[in-house]
């Protein structure tokens, strides 16, 4: 008779993004080191909460989530937009002929 639940793998399960966030903002609002974050089933370990945000950031979710931001509170009417300023100091000129 098979056992009644599938076999484990031996490698780790991974961590959803969800909750390695729930992690992160324990650890700031907390003000713990990455280190001592509880061993929680959802939170994932310290040091995957620690490189999580680098993976979004190479996979553009920052900046998406930025964008997504702007347009929802543009679009609720919440953004002052009177109080903001432009900087192209980083954007190359081009020569028009």
């Amino acid at each position: 008779m098979p056992p009644p639940w599938p076999e484990r793998s031996p490698e780790p399960r991974p961590v959803s993004d969800r909750f390695c966030l729930q992690g992160i903002l324990f650890v700031l609002d907390t003000d713990m080191a990455w280190q001592l974050l509880p061993l929680e089933p959802e939170f994932g370990s310290g040091q995957t909460c620690w490189r999580r945000p680098d993976r979004w950031q190479k996979a553009g979710g920052f900046d998406r989530l930025h964008q997504v931001l702007l347009a929802d509170l543009n679009a609720d009417g919440e953004l002052d937009w009177s109080r903001t300023c432009g900087d192209g100091s980083h954007i190359r000129a081009t020569e028009q002929s």
